[in-house]
């Protein structure tokens, strides 16, 4: 598994330093570095990569309007001098966010958060395994491992699911709830509501189109009534 990535930094001597950086690591070929944005966009059109390290504050485009203008969107690791940039790149889901002078210890832990979420992408387009005991997903630069037998239910917000926890604070990331769906094993989770997703073993009953779990009652649309009525064992 090698990943394709360029480097984009108006500052030739830190373009040589991620390049340097970048050499150490067999799974990663640095295709091009480009010293400003512009060119990089042009790039990109007919040679997407696997992932991007960029400086943010550049002449011309920035690394956050380069990243909001692609239609194929790679995996990004920001580089820059400037902490107050950090939010927007949360929303533009980036890898990682690393502060200049970039130390050779940092940038490891940001290649091996991208190779994991990379491993873990590739993993996710096939079927989701019955058998598989944990779900993985990307929540304020880290990529967590959640327990199934851990989540108490799943709940929308737009853009953003909150993962609810049976013994520890909820879990916030940036991904439709009808796509963390595909990611759980059909067996055990079923969607019950435009907003809400169960773990079916946990219902204690279904009353007046809500169901009841261990400490909280949601509702069940009527798209959803017929199955969760299938589903639940009654008298069990």
């Amino acid at each position: 598994m090698t990943l394709k990535c360029i480097a984009i930094d108006d500052e030739p001597l830190a373009l040589r330093l991620i390049e340097e950086y970048v050499s150490r690591f067999p799974d990663l070929q640095l295709i091009r570095t480009f010293e400003d944005a512009v060119s990089a966009a042009e790039f990109l059109k007919s040679k997407p990569v696997d992932l991007i390290f960029s400086d943010i504050n550049m002449p011309d485009i920035t690394g956050i309007d380069l990243a909001k203008s692609l239609t194929i969107k790679p995996m990004i690791i920001f580089t820059t001098s400037y902490r107050n940039y950090a939010y927007d790149g949360f929303e533009l889901e980036a890898i990682d966010f690393i502060e200049k002078p970039i130390e050779f210890e940092r940038f490891t832990r940001a290649v091996e958060k991208a190779l994991m979420i990379h491993q873990y992408k590739n993993a996710a387009k096939g079927k989701p395994n019955e058998t598989d005991e944990s779900l993985y997903v990307q929540s304020e630069y880290r990529v967590i491992k959640i327990a199934l037998s851990a989540i108490r239910y799943i709940e929308s917000m737009e853009n953003y699911i909150r993962i609810h926890l049976t013994n520890d604070k909820p879990v916030l990331t940036l991904i439709p709830l009808k796509e963390v769906l595909k990611k759980l094993p059909a067996a055990k989770f079923q969607r019950i509501h435009r907003s809400y997703i169960v773990p079916v073993g946990k219902i204690k009953s279904l009353q007046k189109r809500k169901v009841q779990l261990a400490g909280i009652e949601l509702p069940v649309s009527d798209a959803y009534y017929e199955i969760i009525r299938g589903l639940v064992t009654w008298g069990a």
